[in-house]
C-alpha cells in the first residue's frame, strides 16, 4: 500500500484532477488502486445531470494515473522525467459508473522498449468490468515554465 504522500510524490497530478485515492498493491509489473467518485465533482453538474454518470474518459484517466504511479519506479533516478500517454488501443466500455461507486484500477506493464512502456488496464466496480484497454507511455523531460 502507498500513502497519499507517496502517491503525490510519484506523479505530478494534483486535486482536483488526482484520480487515484489509494494504491492497494504494487510490484514491478502490476499495480492495483482505488478511486471513489463522491458525486460532488463538478463534472456531474453537466454530464447527464438527471442521471449522473462518470465520463468514460475519466475512467481511462484514472487507470492511466495508476499506471503512471507504477512507472514512477522507473523514473525515480531521473527526477526530470515524467510519463505521458502516447496512445490508447482497444478501449471497451462495459458498464456505466455512477456517483458513490468505487473503482478498482488494475494496470499491468506488458512490455518495455527503452523509454516506451506498453500497459494493459482494467477498471472494475464490485468485480464487474467498467472499461478495459491498452495504452502506451513514454518518458519526457519536464518542461519548466518561463
Amino acid at each position: 500500500m502507498m500513502t497519499s504522500e507517496q502517491i503525490l510524490a510519484a506523479i505530478p497530478h494534483r486535486p482536483p484532477f488526482l484520480l487515484v485515492d489509494e494504491v492497494l498493491e504494487c510490484s514491478e509489473t502490476h499495480i492495483a488502486g482505488r478511486k471513489t467518485f463522491t458525486g460532488k465533482e463538478d463534472f456531474f453538474a453537466g454530464h447527464y445531470p438527471d442521471y449522473p454518470i462518470v465520463p468514460g474518459v475519466l475512467l481511462c484517466e484514472a487507470a492511466m494515473q495508476c499506471g503512471a504511479i507504477l512507472l514512477s519506479q522507473y523514473f525515480a533516478a531521473a527526477k526530470t522525467k515524467v510519463p505521458v500517454a502516447t496512445r490508447m488501443n482497444d478501449v471497451r466500455f462495459k458498464r456505466m459508473v455512477r456517483p458513490g461507486e468505487t473503482l478498482r484500477l488494475e494496470v499491468e506493464l506488458v512490455e518495455r522498449l527503452a523509454e516506451a512502456f506498453f500497459l494493459r488496464a482494467k477498471v472494475t466496480v464490485e468485480g464487474n468490468v467498467a472499461v478495459r484497454f491498452e495504452f502506451a507511455c513514454t518518458a519526457v523531460e519536464k518542461r519548466t515554465e518561463e
